[in-house]
């Protein structure tokens, strides 16, 4: 039997990405540690809990492809996370309002016979300027809630985006292209899928 392709994310996102390359995968959530040691460069900070990510499903799993991601919004020397309340995606969005922030996503891929990649990539986006009205109106859908950044740009934060510059997969948590690449590169799908 071929070795599968799993999936060590709870995201959504990352599913429905994933699914468009016609692959079969399972999913199976990581219970990683998703804390950073203060001063770790976004690239090394993002790559670092992929691998975890991937560590963690590795250990319950063997013959698979195991594929992790994570993704940070960073401005300026500020890595923004999920927001925990209302109050503190306010802050987040009247923070990235007007500005361009980066976003990376770190993508790590384990190969059934044990071989380990990992990779980084940053899109620089930049919003319009935006007023307190359409920052609360956008709060109060509850999209924010589960997004670093506090937003979303495949859903109705879409509005607020003025340009981006790199890949528009990486900002909603999933580099595809280059992901498709390196596990093709690793041997993913096997002949016989």
């Amino acid at each position: 039997m071929p070795p599968r392709l799993v999936l060590a994310s709870r995201s959504p996102r990352r599913k429905q990405l994933l699914e468009m390359t016609g692959w079969p995968f399972d999913v199976q959530e990581s219970q990683a540690d998703e804390t950073i040691a203060p001063g770790t460069p976004p690239d090394e900070a993002v790559q670092t809990l992929a691998r975890r990510k991937v560590e963690a499903v590795a250990s319950s799993i063997s013959d698979a492809y195991i594929l992790g991601a994570d993704t940070m919004v960073v401005y300026g020397d500020r890595f923004l996370g999920k927001p925990c309340t209302a109050e503190e995606a306010f802050h987040m969005l009247r923070l990235l309002s007007g500005k361009t922030h980066e976003v990376w996503t770190g993508v790590a891929i384990a190969t059934p016979d044990g071989e380990a990649v990992s990779f980084a990539e940053k899109t620089a986006v930049t919003f319009w300027e935006l007023s307190e009205e359409e920052i609360a109106a956008y709060i109060a859908t509850g999209e924010p809630m589960d997004k670093a950044g506090a937003y979303g740009i495949q859903g109705r934060a879409a509005l607020f985006v003025k340009r981006i510059e790199g890949d528009y997969f990486t900002v909603v948590g999933l580099p595809l292209s280059r992901t498709v690449r390196e596990l093709r590169r690793l041997g993913w799908p096997p002949p016989e899928a």
